[in-house]
């Protein structure tokens, strides 16, 4: 079960983060800010709007002591029904500065990649296009190094800020960040994203609108947008791909409670009507038990399941 919002850790954060100028929410339903739109309350969520305010949080000496993660848009997680028993630093929404001069975008890790591609196009600058219809924050993406048709935030990245667990700045540069296939060097690193620095190219805005639009079309086509989701469930396995291995094993619709295999692309889960997390989570295993009796591979989850 969460904790008491009223617990000793809890309330100390709460009253320290509210004396800083910070929003809190307590016992706040995690489907409010993940796109699967399931998961319990958590104990405490801080929603720091300035790099400052985010220092604050992880410079507080209490922290440690407290179980807490950061979130950026919810588009890579599945939180339990049950909750987050701990506290929860939010950045959509509130860290989300996007700043552009001479082709160089930065962007606060709550900015959602949407947002960054729209000032790209306003200003001229290809190379967000591939990535513009990605429902994840830029911290996000460069966490899980996102990508799409054929374009990745290592091509364009040139360096991240993090704050390590002292509340200290620092920059990493482009050749340091060990981007891979959805991977970087922040998993299990401890470092939190606090901005990105993107560089872009100059382009017609007619050539550029373009492309955006044609991905638009193609993600409306092949992908099931119309319901609550986290994308594409499961990395790509090695010379394959993980919807063809689900489809061949004849999952495509198949369901358990309101989490559904989607009919448009078996690569991805729904929230068709009502699923819990539990469903989801029930639905994982039957796929990954299915593809690998029947095919040999064993797929691996790209969204980030937390109890």
């Amino acid at each position: 079960m969460p904790l008491n919002p009223n617990s000793d850790g809890i309330k100390e954060l709460l009253d320290y983060a509210a004396s800083n100028g910070i929003k809190c929410l307590t016992m706040e339903p995690l489907s409010r800010h993940t796109t699967f739109k399931v998961g319990g309350p958590c104990s405490l969520m801080l929603f720091p709007d300035t790099i400052a305010k985010l220092r604050k949080i992880l410079s507080w000496q209490g922290l440690g002591e407290i179980r807490h993660m950061v979130l950026g848009n919810g588009s890579n997680v599945l939180f339990s029904d049950q909750g987050y028993n701990g506290a929860i630093i939010s950045l959509a929404g509130s860290l989300n500065s996007v700043k552009e001069s001479d082709g160089v975008i930065k962007a606060e890790a709550g900015a959602l990649l949407s947002r960054v591609a729209r000032l790209a196009l306003e200003r001229g600058l290809t190379g967000m296009e591939p990535l513009s219809g990605i429902p994840g924050s830029i911290g996000g993406a460069c966490y899980m190094n996102a990508g799409a048709y054929g374009g990745e935030m290592k091509d364009i990245v040139t360096s991240v800020t993090v704050l390590n667990r002292n509340g200290e700045l620092k920059a990493i540069p482009r050749e340091e960040l060990m981007f891979g296939h959805r991977t970087s060097r922040f998993i299990g690193s401890g470092d939190i994203i606090a901005e990105c620095t993107i560089k872009l190219s100059k382009a017609k805005k007619s050539d550029i609108q373009s492309a955006m639009e044609d991905f638009s079309n193609r993600r409306r086509l092949k992908q099931p947008l119309e319901y609550p989701s986290a994308g594409s469930v499961f990395k790509r396995p090695k010379d394959d791909f993980a919807g063809r291995l689900i489809e061949q094993c004849g999952l495509k619709g198949v369901s358990i409670g309101g989490a559904m295999v989607s009919q448009k692309h078996a690569g991805f889960i729904i929230n068709k009507s009502g699923a819990t997390s539990q469903d989801i989570k029930d639905l994982i295993d039957k796929i990954r038990t299915t593809v690998y009796n029947e095919t040999g591979v064993l797929l691996e989850c790209e969204v980030q399941i937390i109890d």
